[in-house]
Order: structure tokens, then C-alpha cells, then sequence
């Protein structure tokens, strides 16, 4: 079994192995004709549960043999221009790369004798970051697994920083369109669902300052301490960015700690037309970046930056066999002392490889590219007839309902647009999202592939009213 480890002695074995597995992916990349075969759980589920994992293969192709009917022959991919749905972007090469490196390698980012160069890697791109973010001489951060996590640190140093013992008296205000992840991270720390203020938006599902004014006012008038604001910068939904500016103003105001989650947003830090898009960021205390949303790096590629440093302390554990206290006066770099996580990937290498190849105007030209596609598929759909959109967009997300001609109950169009979701993905000829708008089913596309094109949206689109119309006729015929 030795022969199976990866060292000097197994080189060659390495080489051949990942090269079969480069090989068979590439050439499924170039054979896939849709994003979906449109399998179900019913069928699948006995595939893979017919594997005896207790009885080995022994040999790595024949691993890679079965592996094609278990993941690859069935897998959503998300490099087609008709994988339309959530917030997975195609992946770069370079990063691809880089991931193929720092698996290989395996280091193990939370000490630096676990890490060393690896170490110094990661902070110079959160640096960079941060710089670009326009945070301050100040500002530091570390890498997480996701913008959840990210979200979930960011409000457990604002606990921290609020200085408060009695934590029922803790409030977080963000917009009804924020991350489900900031009411999460409130009962993770202990302050409860009801510790979320919500906060109306405006026609465009951007936060209503005045709204957060008024409830931060009555806040304060109700002795309780408004220990964060969060803005959102990229709302899941419909891609929208919260007033940054006004919101900043009203955290300095009121003492909250700003947070910025900027997860889907952080791409317009590389944009060379749209960066004014985040104006505000700047003035957060701390912000939220997933690169594998719109700096098209694979899963997973997240950070969390902070404006002052020096808070991370709130993150800090120390253990003797690890990094004992003694290492904070020998100023070795440990990254562990400011993340959640102990053992931990070296993700950031993919987006180091990245902007070594590519550039950070290569990345922000992808992500206009976009934005530009969600512009012009608005267009598209403000002119059809058959559709209702919800808003223009400020990054690369449409929300859309198919509606039918002539008088229709809601409720009916409800399920019809929910059917045609569900008929499309079935089909495996595009996949698309679905949401609620004011209590209503709607569609959504979240464009994050430069190759989708107008055209591919206009098929979409022909292909949903196709499925919808079909299920009205049929229930109209039962009717």
C-alpha cells in the first residue's frame, strides 16, 4: 500500500495517475453538450450506493472508469453558457493550476512551520486586496471557506468590539435582502434570530437609509446597543448594492461596526469601468470577499477583511503544541491566530497563480463582460412581452416571471413558472434559478459566464415560456 503515497519514490506513479485525470475531464469539457443530463436522485442514488467501498479497485483507472458513472457522466457543469442559476462561476486556468499544486504539496496554512512561503503568499494577496478596498495602512485579514464564514467572523469581532455583557441587548440591522448567513451567525453567537433588525428596501432592493436612520434612532431611545450594520454589496438575489456611503455614515454615527459583505460584489474591485460601484467600501469595518464567485476561482476562495488588524485578536487562541504565546514576541507569522479554522487549505495560491498569468484587469474585464450580458439580457426581456423583470441590474443577476396572456390567478402563474424551472432542469438543456418576490414565484438568471450570450438567454427564455405554456394548456384542459 506504500506505493500509493506521494513522495520521491512515487513520482512517476503521480505523474501518470492525474495526467489520466486531466485527460478524462478535459475530454468531457469538450463533449458536454448541455450543463445537466437531467438525471434524477431516484436514478442515480442506486448507482452509487451499489459501490462497495470496502472492496477496492486497486487500479486508478478503473477508479477513473467508475467514477464517470457516479460524478462525471451526471455533474452539473458549470462551465456551459446555459448554466444559468446560482453563483457558480467557470473557472480559470491559472487557478486550476494552482489547485492541482497546492493539493499535491498539502500545506496546511495555520502555522508557519506547517507552511512557511505559503504563508507569506496569503498575506500579500490579502494586502492586496485590502488595498484595493481602500482599507488602510491598518488593515489585515485571512482567508476563509466562504463568505458564510467570513459573514460569521466578521460579526463575532463586531460582538466583541461592542464591549457589551449582556448580549440580549445586541442588535445587527441589515436589509431583507442580506445574506440568510447574518441571521445564522446571530444564533451561532449566541444573540438569537430576533437579534437581526431587518430593514425595507427600495424599488431597486437596495437598503432604505432613512428606514436603517429610524431604526438605529429607536435603538438607541430603547437602551439597546446597535452592535452592527450590515451592508450588502451583491444581494443573492438581485445582485443589488446597499447605499455604502450613507450606511458608513450611520455606523459612525450610531457606533455600529460596519460590515460590507461584498461576497458577490468584490469582483468590481478588479473592474476597470465599474469599481465606482463600491464606493463606501472603504469606510467599512470590515468586508467580505468570495473569489470564487466573480474572480472565477474554484471552490473554495474567500476572505475576510478588516479594516484595524488589531481586532483579530478576538479570534486568537493559543495551544503549546501549536502556536504558543512565546511565537507572538518571535514575530513568527501564524495564521492560525487570526482565523477560525485550524487546519486549512493554501487557497490562496489559485488566486496568486491567477493574477500572475492573467492580471487583476484580466479578472475585472471577465466580470464586465458579465454585467454587460445582464444589461443586455434586460433589454431582452423589458421588450418581451411574456415577461415580467424585477429590476435593472447592477451586476449580473436577473429576477424574471413568465407571465401569460389573458387573465391568469397568480397563484396559477406561481406554479407554472415553478413547473417550467423544474421542466428545463429535467431536460438538461439550461438550468436557472428560482426565488420569491413579495410572497410570488419568479426565475432568476445569475450570469457569470463571459461565453453565455444573448442568444443563449433568448433560447432560455423561448424554452421556459414553451414549458410554462404547456403546463397551463394541460391544466386548462383538465379544468
Amino acid at each position: 500500500m506504500r506505493s500509493h503515497l506521494l513522495n520521491d519514490t512515487t513520482a512517476e506513479s503521480y505523474r501518470r495517475s492525474v495526467t489520466e485525470g486531466v485527460e478524462r475531464v478535459a475530454r468531457k469539457l469538450a463533449t458536454t453538450r448541455g450543463p445537466f443530463t437531467g438525471v434524477t436522485p431516484a436514478e442515480l442514488a442506486p448507482v452509487v450506493d451499489a459501490v462497495d467501498l470496502d472492496r477496492p479497485l486497486g487500479d486508478a483507472s478503473a477508479a477513473l472508469d467508475e467514477l464517470e458513472d457516479v460524478y462525471l457522466r451526471d455533474a452539473v457543469y458549470f462551465h456551459h453558457p446555459r448554466y444559468l442559476a446560482h453563483l457558480n462561476c467557470p473557472v480559470v486556468i491559472p487557478a486550476v493550476l494552482g489547485e492541482a499544486v497546492l493539493s499535491a504539496v498539502n500545506s496546511s496554512l495555520d502555522t508557519w512551520d506547517q507552511s512557511a512561503g505559503a504563508t507569506l503568499i496569503e498575506r500579500k494577496l490579502i494586502a492586496w486586496t485590502a488595498a484595493r478596498a481602500g482599507l488602510g495602512p491598518l488593515a489585515d485579514g485571512v482567508f476563509t471557506s466562504g463568505g458564510t464564514q467570513s459573514n460569521l467572523q466578521a460579526l463575532l469581532l463586531a460582538r466583541e468590539e461592542a464591549g457589551t455583557a449582556d448580549l440580549s441587548k445586541l442588535r445587527i440591522f441589515s436589509s431583507e435582502c442580506s445574506h440568510f448567513s447574518v441571521q445564522k451567525s446571530a444564533t451561532l453567537l449566541g444573540l438569537g434570530r430576533d437579534a437581526v433588525v431587518s430593514v425595507p428596501v427600495d424599488g431597486n432592493r437596495r437598503m432604505q437609509s432613512v428606514v436603517l436612520a429610524a431604526e438605529l434612532e429607536t435603538c438607541r431611545a430603547e437602551g439597546l446597543v446597535p452592535m452592527a450594520v450590515v451592508a450588502t454589496a451583491g444581494t443573492t438575489d438581485f445582485g443589488s448594492i446597499d447605499p455604502l456611503p450613507e450606511i458608513a455614515a450611520l455606523a459612525e454615527e450610531y457606533g455600529a461596526w460596519m460590515h460590507v459583505d461584498a461576497a458577490y460584489g468584490c469582483g468590481l474591485l478588479a473592474s476597470p469601468t465599474r469599481r465606482h460601484l463600491l464606493d463606501g467600501i472603504e469606510r467599512a469595518d470590515s468586508v467580505t470577499v468570495d473569489y470564487h464567485k466573480s474572480f472565477f476561482q474554484p471552490v473554495s476562495s474567500s476572505a475576510l477583511l478588516v479594516r484595524d488588524g488589531g481586532c483579530l485578536r478576538h479570534a486568537t487562541y493559543h495551544a503549546d503544541y501549536l502556536n504558543p504565546r512565546r511565537t507572538v514576541a518571535e514575530k513568527i507569522p501564524n495564521q492560525v491566530d487570526k482565523s477560525l479554522q485550524t487546519t486549512r487549505r493554501f487557497d490562496a495560491l489559485k488566486l496568486w497563480m491567477t493574477l500572475r498569468v492573467m492580471g487583476a484587469d484580466g479578472i475585472g474585464e471577465l466580470f464586465d463582460e458579465v454585467c454587460d450580458l445582464a444589461r443586455a439580457g434586460h433589454d431582452l426581456l423589458a421588450a418581451d412581452p411574456r415577461y415580467d423583470v424585477v429590476v435593472e441590474p447592477q451586476l449580473s443577476t436577473l429576477v424574471y416571471r413568465y407571465v401569460p396572456e389573458g387573465v391568469v390567478a397568480p397563484a396559477e402563474i406561481d406554479r407554472a413558472n415553478l413547473h417550467a424551472r423544474k421542466a428545463l432542469f429535467a431536460s438538461g438543456e439550461a438550468v436557472v434559478a428560482g426565488t420569491k418576490v413579495d410572497g410570488r414565484q419568479y426565475l432568476k438568471f445569475t450570469l457569470l459566464n463571459p461565453e453565455t450570450t444573448v442568444a443563449d438567454i433568448a433560447a432560455v427564455l423561448d424554452l421556459i415560456a414553451g414549458h410554462a405554456e404547456q403546463y397551463l394548456g394541460e391544466n386548462l384542459v383538465h379544468a
